[in-house]
């Protein structure tokens, strides 16, 4: 019992954070049972897990390490668009998916958030390495 305990304790330290670009998952529109799907399905990425189908399928088409999660909730089947940092989950929409194919402007609005977010992290990163050290780092 006290090795599950410490195993547990070490998954919740590794967790990855969960940085929202977009949508939201809260009741309405979801039901309770559809937000803890969600939520156990984005805490299984925060954990490193991989996920397939039929839980997530993986989008190549929105860019590297990106996904779908596939929760299917009452009478709506939604979708939680995501990439894979390696010190993030970023969710980049959430949609209720009413055709067989994704929307070319969810798509396009995906590719836009991450191109966004890509450029605010090496603008960030870069003016960092410009900056000398402070007394308390050197």
């Amino acid at each position: 019992m006290a090795k599950v305990k410490k195993d547990r304790q070490e998954r919740r330290h590794a967790r990855k954070l969960v940085a929202w670009l977009h949508g939201e998952i809260k009741t309405p529109p979801f039901t309770r049972e559809g937000r803890k799907e969600a939520g156990d399905l984005l805490r299984l990425l925060q954990e490193g897990e991989k996920i397939g189908m039929p839980e997530a399928e993986p989008l190549p088409i929105v860019g590297p390490r990106c996904g779908a999660l596939r929760v299917r909730d009452g009478e709506h089947n939604w979708r939680i668009m995501y990439r894979v940092d390696p010190d993030a989950i970023l969710v980049l929409e959430v949609y209720a998916k009413k055709t067989r194919k994704i929307p070319q402007m969810v798509l396009d609005r995906c590719k836009k958030r991450l191109k966004s977010y890509d450029d605010t992290v090496r603008k960030i990163v870069k003016k960092a390495a410009r900056e000398p050290p402070t007394k308390s780092e050197g």
